[in-house]
This record gives structure tokens, sequence and C-alpha cells, in this order.
């Protein structure tokens, strides 16, 4: 009876988190050839107004050369999120043991 319930469970997380993956992407790609302006806009205006010349990027993005256009401004907030979420999880990762550490230590140091 258990295993039932369990396997109805697990259809229903994994329903749930593709139809979250799906909301979390369809939209990305819905508005092709919208523009958003952005910070990197704004300074090359800026650099363009000082130096008095067209500004040149130094390179082009990979994801850009390899999709042959410029990313929406969704994505690249997107994968800007993902990897502040990675950089956090890998921070929260090594504090989590260094107290995990500590506190062993304290309790080593308490039964000696």
């Amino acid at each position: 009876m258990e295993t039932v319930k369990t396997r109805k469970n697990t259809a229903t997380v994994a329903i749930l988190l593709a139809l979250v993956v799906l909301l979390a992407i369809v939209p990305l790609f819905m508005r092709k050839g919208a523009e958003f302006g952005g910070s990197d806009d704004a300074g090359s205006v800026m650099v363009e107004e000082i130096s008095g010349e067209a500004y040149t990027p130094w390179f082009t993005p990979i994801l850009e050369s390899m999709l042959g256009g410029e990313l929406p401004g969704e994505v690249e907030s997107l994968i800007f999120c993902l990897q502040t979420g990675i950089g956090v999880g890998v921070l929260a990762f090594f504090m989590g043991r260094f107290v995990e550490r500590r506190k062993q230590e304290n309790m080593r140091n308490a039964y000696h």
C-alpha cells in the first residue's frame, strides 16, 4: 500500500517539477526579436560620447556566436541567477563544513 502512495507522490513531484521548468523556460523564448537595454548598452553609449568613436566590443559572447544572435535579456538574467545560485551553494557548502568541523573538534576536546 505504501509503495503505491510513494509512486503517486513521485509522479506528482515529477509532473510539478516539469511544469515549473516549462514555466521558467518557455516564456524566455516567446519574445523573439524583442530588444532590452541594460547597463552594457548604457556603458557603450557613454564610451561613444566620451571618445567620439563608435564602441567595438573586444569579443563576441560564446552563446551569441553559437546561436547566431543576441540573447534576450531574460535569458542573460537567468544565466546570471544560475551562476549566483551555484556560487551561493558552494559558499554555503564550505561554511557548513567548517561549522561541523568546529563542532566535532569542540566535542573531542570536551571528552578529553
